[in-house]
């Protein structure tokens, strides 16, 4: 037995019923907005549309870095472009040859591992290209575009996947979570600069 949202019977799914917003909504509970189906929740519209913005991602900043092989290789506005392709928004920009401490910094969580040494001596070889992008999911869809860390691994029409050599010449950074977000862009960014 399947109950209606005003609380009578159905059999029919998925007869559409009434809705008090004005939304039509199917038998079962499920309000049918465009393509979107949206779970009804508690009585009224004001607590049936409480957790809508749950629904959406919420605007973030990711920090994004071309290695001194992409600027080299000339890959820079390639890789701008898949970036302003997507939808984000470029709100920092610099160029800069990172100093040691400032690499040191940026790689700290792989200090202790035996391949610090050759990130830091990469990454300070010649200029780096900074940014910071801005949108809805921005951190989760950078390492999509980016693709994985190995070249080999990454998928065709990533940008390791079309673009990497190896994995010590993998041509791009990308932040992995919204504290290492904020970490990085801190780091290489002063407030007034974005």
């Amino acid at each position: 037995m399947e109950v209606q949202l005003d609380g009578s019977e159905s059999r029919d799914l998925p007869r559409l019923v009434p809705f008090p917003c004005g939304f039509p909504a199917r038998a079962d509970g499920v309000l049918s907005v465009g393509w979107f189906p949206l779970l009804a929740k508690g009585q009224g519209c004001h607590r049936r549309w409480a957790h809508i913005d749950a629904l959406f991602m919420a605007v973030e900043r990711s920090f994004i870095a071309i290695k001194p092989d992409g600027v080299q290789r000339g890959l820079v506005g390639e890789i701008l472009g898949r970036f302003e392709r997507k939808g984000f928004k470029l709100v920092g920009l610099k160029q800069l040859t990172p100093s040691r401490a400032l690499a040191e910094s940026h790689y700290g969580v792989h200090k202790e591992r035996p391949f610090f040494a050759g990130l830091v001596d990469f990454i300070t070889s010649g200029p780096v290209v900074a940014m910071v992008w801005e949108g809805e999911g921005v951190i989760a869809s950078a390492r999509k575009l980016i693709g994985a860390t190995k070249p080999l691994e990454a998928e065709p029409g990533t940008i390791r996947g079309d673009l990497a050599v190896n994995i010590g010449r993998n041509v791009i950074h990308g932040s992995d979570a919204p504290e290492t977000a904020a970490f990085e862009i801190g780091l290489w960014f002063q407030a007034s600069e974005l």
